[in-house]
């Protein structure tokens, strides 16, 4: 009989339907259904590198009704699982007239990055509570409290170069670690074992089983500082093992992460994804793919739109859409920026909030900023040969590749978000949704006067890392001096130096920097937003962890 190797995980929810991902050990037909069977879904698996999946549409769901289901492979019932000491998995539909998922108005949006993989629960955890096992938790002991509409994922799910010791002892049983890459995953069937760690968490797997996610990859889920520059990218693809990682990495990402990003009428007119179902064998249709998004960039999209009622979320890609030649840098290509401008300003006055998710803060500290910008010009050879080798190293060294480190689409995204954020149909915020760096903090900009657009929006940076990882003293360290007025002097003459012209906005921090394992919380009703930020905090032994409210604020204008 198929058993169910990972999931179920819910992607996607509207009024009427939902879709449902699974992996299983043989071909077989998955169901998903309301044990009294108003509602299902059912879908064949596809096959890739040996693995089975099926992503199953759910039809028939009422709106602004919870609606328990179960999963069934060739008619057996796999889930829940015996014995779950979880309530069942509930997909919450939004209420048809608000588009939302209490039927009040209101959309709930968690959001964090940078989850390293909990170890099993009788070891002890290096990093500290995970904070999405801690709101798992939470919310099985209280199935009718709060919970969030959707959950954002802001990169690093996974790590393919920083392994736990369980596996770095599965893959040196696997090939000899002292042949590149070493300890770290080097193909598709690799990868299976990264999501399988991650995923297969008791409690993480039931909080993806009952709220829907939208996620995005960073760095880390293919490698650290992935698409730097033009350099590293050439001295990367001059190693033996790099195509294999990264194709294997955009393969597992397809099946694993961005396939439940897309809509049902999305996953319908996607060739690739037609492809890889109809063969007996879909691997080559999805390497074809990734060859293509490694040969061009401008290729394939993994950016996307999702809207929930009057909330529009644009997950922009900020990793393999770069434009990495010297003299034409873009975090984004022409192509990828036209579609995010597309999309921010469809339709105007048909959105209340406008969510901009990228796994790189736009707004960084002071110094953080103008040392990258600085970098960036060294690196162009506005200071000569030697300062631009130097730039190249100082920039790997220090991951030195936020917005900032490309000072065009820096300004670009100002103004894009001054025109979506202005006008007499402004949304009532503009939030800028990020990751990546280790800490969370609130950061608000401003337009000079002259500025081509201003917006009549309430405009702020929402940072928040890691979910369930390290936290060093040399991170707080820097990032607390980086907001400093003494860093901010430092900065202007680093740009000095560099011949920087004034970024297109300033901005000032309005709080943080917080440390730790945390998620933040936007609540949007109607035109009001509210934020809060959750910090998982230690207990004593033998309790469990709890999440404690750092900090609350009202956005709204």
């Amino acid at each position: 009989m198929p058993e169910l190797r990972l999931g179920p995980l819910l992607r996607y929810a509207d009024g009427s339907s939902a879709t449902v991902w699974v992996e299983t050990s043989r071909p077989c037909t998955a169901e998903v259904r309301h044990p009294d069977g108003a509602a299902q879904g059912t879908a064949r698996t596809f096959q890739v590198a040996g693995h089975h999946y099926a992503l199953v549409e759910v039809t028939g769901l009422t709106p602004g009704t919870p609606t328990p289901y179960e999963v069934l492979l060739d008619g057996t019932r796999v889930w829940p699982l015996p014995d779950s000491p979880f309530p069942p998995s509930v997909i919450r539909t939004p209420a048809a007239e608000t588009g939302t998922g209490t039927g009040t108005g209101t959309v709930r949006v968690a959001f964090g990055s940078c989850r390293w993989a909990s170890p099993p629960a009788d070891k002890d955890d290096p990093v500290g509570p995970d904070a999405l096992d801690t709101l798992a938790a939470r919310m099985a002991a209280d199935p009718d409290a709060e919970r969030p509409d959707v959950l954002l994922l802001l990169g690093d799910q996974v790590y393919a170069d920083e392994v736990s010791d369980a596996t770095r002892h599965w893959l040196a049983a696997r090939r000899d670690p002292s042949e590149p890459p070493g300890d770290q995953v080097a193909d598709f069937e690799e990868y299976t074992r990264l999501y399988y760690e991650s995923w297969l968490d008791p409690e993480i797997r039931w909080l993806l089983s009952t709220v829907p996610t939208c996620m995005v990859f960073d760095d880390h889920d293919v490698i650290d500082d992935w698409n730097t520059s033009a350099a590293w990218l050439a001295d990367m693809r001059a190693t033996p093992w790099w195509r294999e990682r990264l194709l294997s990495g955009l393969m597992s990402y397809w099946v694993y992460q961005h396939l439940g990003n897309l809509t049902p009428a999305e996953l319908a007119a996607d060739p690739v994804y037609d492809a890889v179902r109809a063969a007996p064998d879909g691997t080559d249709a999805l390497r074809a793919l990734a060859a293509r998004a490694d040969a061009d960039p401008a290729a394939v999209r993994w950016s996307y739109r999702r809207d929930f009622g009057r909330v529009r979320l644009l997950m922009v890609d900020s990793r393999a859409a770069r434009v990495l030649d010297e003299d034409a840098r873009s975090m984004l290509d022409p192509g990828e920026a036209a579609w995010v401008r597309e999309q921010a300003l469809d339709a105007p006055g048909s959105y209340d909030h406008l969510l901009i998710g990228t796994s790189l803060p736009w707004l960084l500290p002071h110094l953080v900023h103008d040392v990258e910008g600085w970098d960036a010009a060294l690196c162009q050879g506005v200071k000569g040969a030697r300062w631009a080798r130097f730039g190249e190293r100082l920039r790997r060294a220090a991951d030195l590749e936020h917005w900032a480190a490309f000072p065009a689409s820096f300004d670009a995204l100002a103004a894009l978000v001054a025109e979506a954020g202005g006008g007499a149909d402004a949304p009532a915020t503009v939030c800028v949704l990020s990751g990546d760096v280790h800490h969370a903090y609130v950061a608000e900009p401003t337009w000079p006067s002259d500025a081509p657009a201003r917006p009549t929006a309430r405009v702020v940076q929402l940072t928040c890392s890691p979910v369930h990882n390290s936290v060093p003293l040399s991170i707080r360290l820097g990032f607390r001096f980086g907001w400093s007025a003494v860093a901010r002097a430092l900065g202007r003459l680093v740009a000095r130096h560099g011949r920087l012209p004034r970024p297109a906005v300033e901005w000032r921090r309005t709080g943080g920097p917080w440390f730790g394992n945390q998620l933040m919380t936007l609540t949007l009703r109607g035109r009001a937003a509210r934020l809060r930020l959750e910090r998982v905090a230690r207990t004593d032994r033998g309790t469990r962890p709890a999440l404690r409210t750092v900090t609350e604020s009202d956005l709204s204008v």
